[in-house]
C-alpha cells in the first residue's frame, strides 16, 4: 500500500475549494418531506360552539399559521396537518393546543393567545385531586370556586392574568407557568374550605408574587357591599371602585389609580 504525502510547497500552490453555502431548510424538508398530523377529539357538548366559532378558529390556523385544518364528522375529530409552505414545524403543535383549549371550554379570544405566545400552557386537575368531597360538600366547594355570579373566579383571573374554566369537578387554567401556580394555590385553598372573605389576603398578593411592580395597587374582593366591582388600593390608602370585567390575556385591562 503506497501513501502519497504532499509537500508544503504543493499545498500552498493549490487553491482551497470555496466554502459551500447552503440555503436554510424549510419546515417540510426538516422532516424529509413527510406530512405530520395532529387530531383533536371533539366532545359532544362542544359541537354547537365549534360550529358557531368555526371561522374564528379556521382563519388564524389556515392563513396565519399555514396549517391545514378540517373537521372529520365520521371520526368526530378536528384534523390538522402541515403544508409545504408552513414556516415552522412547531406551528402544528401550537394549533393543536389552540383547538384543544377551545374544546376544554375556553373562549376563542383567550385560547388564540396560545398561537401568539410561547410561554402559555393549559393545566387541568380535578377537585378530588385536592380533597375527596361527596354530595353537598362537593356542591359547596364548586360554589366557593365560582362565587356569586362568578365574581370569585373573575377576581382570581384578573389578579393572576389567567383564564379559568370550571366544568363540573374539573378545573382548567390557561396562563403562564408562574401565573398558573398562583391561581392554582388560590383555588386549592377555596376547595379546602377557605371562604372567599378569608381568601382576600391571598387575592391581594398574586401580582407581588409574580414579580410585577404593582405593590401599591393591591386588588381586594368586596364580597359584602360591592358585588360587581373590585376595589384598588392606592399608595395613599384610598380605595377606588373598578368594574369587574373580563378581558383577553394578550390585552388585559389595567386599572389606573389617581392619587
Amino acid at each position: 500500500m503506497e501513501v502519497e504525502i504532499a509537500s508544503r510547497e504543493q499545498k500552498s500552490e493549490g487553491a482551497l475549494p470555496a466554502k459551500p453555502k447552503f440555503e436554510p431548510l424549510k419546515a417540510h424538508e426538516m422532516s424529509d418531506g413527510r406530512v405530520q398530523f395532529r387530531k383533536v377529539s371533539v366532545p359532544p357538548h362542544r359541537y354547537s360552539p365549534l360550529k358557531k366559532a368555526w371561522m374564528e378558529i379556521y382563519t388564524p390556523v389556515y392563513e396565519q399559521m399555514k396549517i391545514d385544518i378540517r373537521m372529520n364528522l365520521k371520526a368526530r375529530k378536528v384534523e390538522l396537518k402541515t403544508r409545504s409552505d408552513t414556516p415552522d414545524i412547531s406551528n402544528l403543535q401550537k394549533c393543536a393546543d389552540f383547538v384543544h383549549a377551545f374544546m376544554l371550554g375556553f373562549d376563542v379570544i383567550d385560547a388564540i393567545a396560545l398561537l401568539r405566545l410561547d410561554e402559555l400552557y393549559v393545566e387541568s386537575f380535578e377537585i378530588k385531586d385536592v380533597k375527596t368531597l361527596r354530595g353537598e360538600h362537593l356542591s359547596r366547594a364548586i360554589g366557593r370556586l365560582s362565587g356569586k355570579g362568578g365574581k370569585t373566579k373573575f377576581a382570581i383571573e384578573n389578579a393572576t392574568k389567567t383564564r379559568i374554566v370550571i366544568a363540573d369537578t374539573k378545573i382548567h387554567i390557561l396562563g403562564s407557568f408562574q401565573n398558573i401556580k398562583v391561581a392554582r394555590d388560590s383555588l386549592c385553598s377555596l376547595i379546602l374550605g377557605s371562604p372567599a372573605g378569608k381568601n382576600r389576603e391571598a387575592d391581594e398578593k398574586p401580582r407581588a408574587r409574580i414579580g410585577e411592580d404593582v405593590n401599591p395597587k393591591a386588588i381586594s374582593l368586596q364580597s359584602k357591599t360591592h358585588t360587581d366591582s373590585i376595589s384598588i388600593k392606592g399608595p395613599s390608602g384610598n380605595l377606588m371602585k373598578c368594574n369587574l370585567k373580563l378581558c383577553s390575556i394578550v390585552e388585559y385591562c389595567e386599572c389606573l389609580v389617581n392619587t
